[in-house]
């Protein structure tokens, strides 16, 4: 194990339910009355764009160019207000770096998005230059594209790489990536995570435990 690629939302940031709750507002101004659960259920791990071409094809019309730009507010005053890291993530980042295991992010979220989500709860200092978007790739999750070019850029073995992921896209983003990967299962039901080459984890301590073992068995 030489690296380990970190998802964004639900992973390093708590950042989901409050995502749900806002995207259910917004989206039901636009006249798809939908519900935080379901917004949850329906979008949890996809990307943008994927966000933006479902919510048209619900509403039966276009979207109109920069229709999210006003409504960004309502999202960065509830994540400056609420926003925390995972619970016992930032631990565990400080146990990876005194390993010296290399860490990096890929997320299906946009840079703008990580850099907000991120810089409120102090965590994207610790993996600046190290940040993969789905934007910088033609496929995001859950095709293999971002995860190897996450690894490809940090120079190192889609074999030798362990990536850790809350969302059914983004297990599956790994897995056809061909590479190991965690699964936790903090939100996500773990019967939607699990499959060959996951190991499904409910807490961090119990991410970190799998992260020790992997480390061990690659060393000897």
């Amino acid at each position: 194990m030489d690296l380990v690629i970190f998802d964004c939302d639900g992973v390093l940031v708590d950042s989901e339910p409050i995502g749900a709750r806002i995207g259910a507002t917004v989206l039901t101004s636009l006249g798809w009355d939908v519900s935080a659960d379901q917004v949850m259920e329906r979008f949890l791990g996809r990307s943008e764009e994927y966000f933006q071409a479902e919510v048209e094809r619900e509403l039966g019309r276009a979207l109109p160019r920069g229709w999210d730009d006003e409504l960004q507010h309502l999202y960065d005053a509830a994540y400056a207000t609420e926003l925390e890291p995972v619970e016992g993530i930032v631990t565990l980042l400080d146990e990876l770096t005194e390993r010296g295991i290399n860490t990096c992010v890929g997320s299906n979220g946009s840079h703008d998005k990580m850099r907000r989500t991120l810089g409120v709860t102090g965590l994207h200092q610790r993996f600046a230059g190290r940040i993969f978007s789905a934007q910088d790739v033609r496929r995001g999750k859950p095709s293999p594209d971002l995860y190897l070019h996450a690894a490809h850029t940090m120079g190192v073995e889609p074999s030798q790489c362990v990536v850790v992921e809350d969302s059914a896209p983004g297990v599956a983003a790994a897995r056809a990536a061909a590479m190991r990967c965690i699964g936790y299962a903090a939100v996500t039901p773990a019967d939607r995570l699990a499959g060959p080459g996951v190991t499904v984890c409910s807490t961090m301590v119990q991410v970190g435990d799998e992260l020790r073992e992997l480390h061990a068995s690659h060393r000897s």
